[in-house]
């Protein structure tokens, strides 16, 4: 039976099609294109760099949740310390990243660094297999955490390297609040932030 585009929550289990599913959704992403320039390994280098995250970081500390064809990943205002990968991770991902590491190590600085000090909910990862476009799995799984997010009445975060995407984010409220030039030729980070729903 396959699944439907409804959310359900992602168990450890689940980290072999989930990082096939960001593989293919973050393929042409700025920031994954610039961890892995070879277009020809980049594939496989991003479902081992997702399986790790997945399995390290976010799986044990996060919320994250599937779909058929999407995966989001969410750090509830409880596990701030978590919203980039820890020291254990950049470990486990140095020899992934090869000469890559180092300029990836800086980007995750910068990322701590514009990490806003109020309390929220930060989205580290959401992705949708290209193929399933349009059948609303990715907006499916934003919605679910943003419900989380209003029911507390706090805001949330996001940083995002593809300019394409800045207005999906802001047509579910997202503003851009600053953009992170990365070093290393590395490319530009929007930071959004949305309000948190208030009830009528």
């Amino acid at each position: 039976m396959r699944m439907t585009n409804t959310p359900r929550a992602a168990t450890l289990d689940d980290a072999e099609p989930i990082a096939r599913v960001l593989a293919r959704a973050f393929h042409d992403d700025p920031m994954m294109a610039w961890f892995f320039p070879d277009k020809a390994t980049r594939q496989t280098g991003l479902g081992s760099y997702f399986t790790t995250l997945f399995t390290r970081q976010y799986g044990p500390h996060g919320v994250c949740e599937r779909t058929e064809d999407a995966a989001a990943f969410w750090v509830p205002p409880q596990a701030q310390d978590k919203a980039v990968p820890d020291e254990d991770t950049l470990r486990e991902l140095a020899d992934l990243l090869g000469d890559r590491a180092e300029p990836f190590r800086r980007s995750v600085e910068a990322a701590a660094a514009s990490s806003p000090q109020e309390p929220h909910w930060y989205l580290a990862v959401l992705g949708a297999d290209p193929a399933a476009q349009s059948r609303g799995h990715g907006a499916a799984l934003l919605r679910s955490g943003l419900a989380r997010a209003d029911e507390a009445g706090l805001p949330v975060y996001l940083e995002s390297s593809k300019e394409a995407n800045l207005a999906v984010y802001g047509h579910f409220g997202f503003e851009v609040l600053q953009q992170v030039h990365l070093s290393d030729g590395g490319p530009t980070l929007w930071v959004m932030r949305r309000e948190p729903l208030r009830p009528l």
